[in-house]
């Protein structure tokens, strides 16, 4: 019976197609809101610091809208995160019901708890949360996915939730009290379920897309390395600023200053270099999404076209820089500003009687970098490094007598290796099939990727026309 309930709407979810998980939300809102008779049902996502935000939402006429609205972690506290991973439907009837207390036997040689009930009475401050914000009755679904940090194999059934998290949750709330019975409740807890399978594939779909940006960093790194070091990568297209999203980008070499889009003047950067051996001298590099956060005391003075910036050590003296202007970043707040490493310290709660909406600009804080961001520039400043020794050992030659050309030459071969082994890690660790030919159709690449899909071993490749490993139609 409870399969029958939730069959039309699991139907929809998977019926729709990939790629919006804002559809996604907005479906299983609908579906939920059809199927239980609620006056508000909204799709609640935690963020990276815990604080929650209703990214979709469906009500009945009159009802104030809480689309868009961000809360604070503390409205969730940890404790209540905890029981929705193990009960992954709450219902509450009626928060102004008369509680009926359990009284435990003396023979009993261990607290009772009712965690596991639903019978279980609300605490008193949510209790008083709820009719704060006009909600009589409510029933909420845990939306639990795999935790992508993890590398469990999932094979230790003990410690399930380790391997999961608490994405977040459907939320419905009611003017007036109301009971769900159990076959609508478990058929809720059943579409929960499929609703979070499709929230993990839409994540994975951006993982893959970010999986395609490193491919592209990692050919426009391969592509430098063709070029003239270091100027090609600000004086030829493309440019560091193409490697990483960026309004701006500086390479600092031999005192002199190169720079491209929104940057610091050259006395800022300056100001810049010196506060970054000051202050992080033992460290090859720098990036942060506010420099005013970060403790630059120059920061306000830069402006807002200059905010974020991630910045690498090539040498003692010579360092790449890319910049970001700042995000005004609206942020509308249910009543209460998150404040950040604002948690749950277990302290008696309090609810706060105030949901009105307000507005709060974000600004001295730009696009956070990504880590695939990072990986690239990383690479780029080990490239750098390689190049700038090529070119102290050119202008060396130079100064050098003839009988010491063969041991440079040397020299030059072992930078070369070093460059021409970072080109075949790139190329060999790339999630995508690579293969090359050289003049004459003659397979001469073959990575780990190409080698998994088409189940022909690298040393089975290397040496083969290319012709003869395609089907026939396909050469012709």
């Amino acid at each position: 019976q409870s399969y029958k309930l939730a069959a039309k709407a699991i139907t929809r979810l998977q019926s729709l197609p990939s790629g919006s998980l804002e559809r996604l939300c907005d479906t299983m809102v609908q579906e939920v809101f059809e199927l239980t008779g609620y006056d508000r049902v909204m799709t609640y996502k935690f963020h990276e610091d815990d604080h929650g935000e209703v990214i979709s939402e469906i009500t009945k006429p009159g009802l104030e809208p809480y689309l868009g609205l961000h809360y604070p972690a503390t409205d969730i506290p940890q404790a209540a995160r905890f029981l929705f991973m193990k009960n992954k439907v709450r219902m509450i009837c009626d928060c102004c019901a008369k509680h009926v207390k359990v009284v435990q036997d003396e023979m009993l040689s261990f607290d009772l708890t009712l965690c596991g009930s639903t019978l279980r009475a609300p605490h008193s401050c949510h209790l008083q949360y709820m009719e704060n914000m006009n909600s009589i009755a409510s029933l909420v679904m845990a939306i639990v996915i795999n935790d992508g940090d993890d590398d469990g194999d999932g094979s230790d059934s003990a410690q399930p939730q380790k391997r999961k998290r608490l994405w977040g949750l459907v939320v419905c709330h009611n003017t007036t009290p109301r009971f769900v019975p159990f076959p609508l409740r478990y058929a809720c807890e059943f579409l929960a379920q499929v609703f979070a399978i499709h929230v993990n594939k839409e994540l994975e779909l951006e993982n893959q897309i970010v999986e395609k940006n490193i491919l592209k960093t990692q050919t426009l790194l391969c592509d430098m390395l063709m070029r003239d070091a270091p100027f090609g990568i600000v004086s030829q297209s493309p440019n560091m600023m193409d490697l990483v999203k960026c309004d701006g980008a500086a390479l600092l070499y031999k005192n002199k200053i190169h720079s491209m889009g929104s940057t610091p003047t050259d006395i800022q950067l300056n100001d810049i270099v010196s506060w970054l051996i000051e202050y992080h001298v033992d460290s090859t590099g720098l990036s942060t999404d506010s420099l005013y956060d970060a403790g630059f005391p120059g920061a306000l003075a830069l402006g807002d076209a200059v905010c974020g910036m991630a910045a690498v050590r090539i040498s003692d003296k010579d360092w790449l820089f890319w910049f970001r202007s700042h995000t005004a970043a609206e942020v509308r707040w249910g009543g209460a500003k998150h404040e950040p490493g604002e948690k749950d310290d277990g302290r008696k709660m309090h609810p706060r009687s105030s949901f009105k909406a307000f507005l709060d600009v974000v600004k001295t804080r730009s696009l956070p970098w990504k880590d695939y961001e990072m990986d690239a520039i990383h690479s780029l400043q080990l490239i750098l490094r390689n190049s700038f020794k090529e070119v102290e050992v050119s202008e060396y030659q130079t100064k050098t007598i003839h009988t010491k050309l063969n041991d440079l030459r040397i020299d030059g071969l072992q930078e070369l290796e070093a460059v021409t082994a970072e080109m075949v890690r790139l190329i060999e660790t790339a999630s995508v099939p690579i293969l090359a030919v050289d003049i004459d159709g003659l397979v001469n690449g073959w990575n780990s990727k190409i080698a998994e899909l088409t189940g022909l071993p690298v040393d089975e490749a290397i040496g083969k026309h290319f012709l003869t490993l395609v089907e026939d139609f396909s050469a012709e």
